[in-house]
């Protein structure tokens, strides 16, 4: 069999190792637009966690299998077509995530100083699309709309001095403007209240621990516990969320020179300004059946920067079905049409962590075997031979998986202990990094 991999993120990588233990024999190319592989580990991940980042040792493991080829800086709809992957592989998976920032719909937010978190995040970690972002950082208050993890990460960032950062992977260019900001209150808002946050124990807690920063929390929107409505699996991590928050609320001490104001029951409604945000409107909220209804009062925050991490949704790519409303590839279980499946963010949208995406793999395999079985696959489908020929008569610069290592190892020369790496952050620098021919991936 000839499979197809479009994205080497976790849902990518998960997949093609559950391919692969499935069906030993399989060739499997794994494809991503950015030269580099990784997705959300590299540059989506919070770097400061270089512990969670260590996932990708393995798949490494999955990248250098024999049989497994990486074409990366392959954009499909640009360098390669939809139609063209369908006549080369029998299979053909998209695990391509969900990396467009859903918008805030609210007045003001097409102002300077509003950015969307998926940007954001990829300004601070190297994204190529992002690292030219260059956030407006000169006031003294900045606003995340978002009660997850996401949210909690930006706010660590931007509250950790450079000594606790010395041994993270922020890109040099991300920890000199924040170095700069004059930043005093970071205020993290959420719409509904503590209980229904989505953020982790373990991403809430570390927010406690910041040199320079004190947390403020206002212990009257705190419940006595998470209610009967919680589902049961989730009462010990919702419970635990909330004993942290209390924590926070009762912490006394010397005052600090920074501010993470934790807010709930607060719903944006409008950012102010002319051209640059001065300000953000926000009204409050009451959670019924697990919906914040606003309820007509209002209060503003005099804040100068607002980063909405409020979720994400799938870019569209020609000619494959895509659910406007959900904003993903349409499918069923992973189907999304004869011999072409969905995997991880662009097959159920933006939710759980990297770990979930090796469970949701497993299960989209086990479908797969399944429709293989009552609908085997017609035989001599070409596979990489076929697209091969077409990149090169296009003129596309192929990163093969030799090529990732020699700018892995670029990188991490390139960096000033204890910082693990300094990551090139351009399309064409990596591509110089990796000085790999096409004819190198054959």
């Amino acid at each position: 069999m000839h499979v197809a991999i479009v994205g080497s993120g976790p849902s990518g990588l998960y997949t093609a190792d559950a391919v692969a233990r499935l069906w030993p024999e399989t060739e499997i190319d794994i494809f991503d637009r950015l030269p580099t592989p990784y997705g959300l580990v590299r540059g989506g991940i919070a770097p400061d966690h270089q512990s969670t980042k260590a996932v990708a040792r393995a798949f490494e493991r999955t990248l250098a299998r024999p049989g497994t080829r990486f074409f990366g800086n392959v954009e499909i709809g640009r360098d390669l077509q939809y139609e063209e992957l369908k006549a080369a592989y029998d299979l053909v998976i998209f695990s391509v995530g969900a990396e467009n920032d859903r918008s805030l719909g609210i007045p003001g937010e097409n102002l300077q100083g509003v950015y969307g978190a998926a940007a954001f995040v990829g300004w601070y970690n190297g994204h190529p699309r992002h690292h030219a972002l260059e956030p407006l950082l000169e006031g003294s208050a900045l606003a995340v709309i978002g009660n997850g993890n996401v949210a909690v990460d930006v706010v660590r960032v931007l509250a950790k001095t450079q000594a606790e950062l010395a041994d993270s992977d922020i890109c040099e260019h991300a920890a000199r403007r924040i170095d700069a900001a004059r930043l005093t209150d970071l205020y993290l808002i959420g719409r509904r209240g503590p209980v229904e946050a989505s953020f982790t124990p373990i991403e809430l807690a570390e927010l406690g621990e910041l040199e320079r920063c004190e947390i403020v929390v206002d212990p009257a929107e705190l419940a006595v516990d998470v209610g009967p409505e919680v589902p049961e699996k989730e009462v010990k991590v919702r419970q635990r969320n909330l004993e942290i928050l209390r924590s926070f609320a009762l912490r006394t001490g010397e005052p600090k020179p920074m501010r993470i104001h934790v807010l709930f029951h607060a719903a944006p409604v409008a950012i102010l300004g002319n051209e640059r945000v001065t300000g953000l409107v926000l009204e409050r909220t009451r959670v019924v059946d697990g919906r914040a209804e606003l309820t007509g009062e209002r209060f503003e925050l005099p804040v100068e920067t607002v980063i909405a991490a409020i979720g994400y949704h799938t870019p569209q790519i020609p000619g494959v079905p895509f659910d406007e409303q959900r904003g993903r590839f349409k499918n069923d279980e992973g189907w999304v049409e004869p011999g072409v499946y969905a995997a991880g963010w662009c097959k159920h949208g933006p939710r759980g962590v990297v770990g979930t995406n090796r469970t949701d793999a497993g299960i989209l395999v086990k479908r797969i075997a399944e429709d293989l079985s009552s609908h085997p696959l017609p035989e001599g489908k070409p596979g990489s031979a076929a697209v091969a020929t077409l990149l090169q008569q296009r003129g596309v610069h192929v990163i093969d998986f030799a090529g990732w290592k020699r700018i892995d190892t670029a990188e991490i020369a390139r960096a000033q202990p204890p910082k693990p790496r300094e990551k090139f952050v351009t399309a064409a620098s990596l591509i110089a990094a990796a000085a790999s021919e096409l004819e190198s991936s054959l």
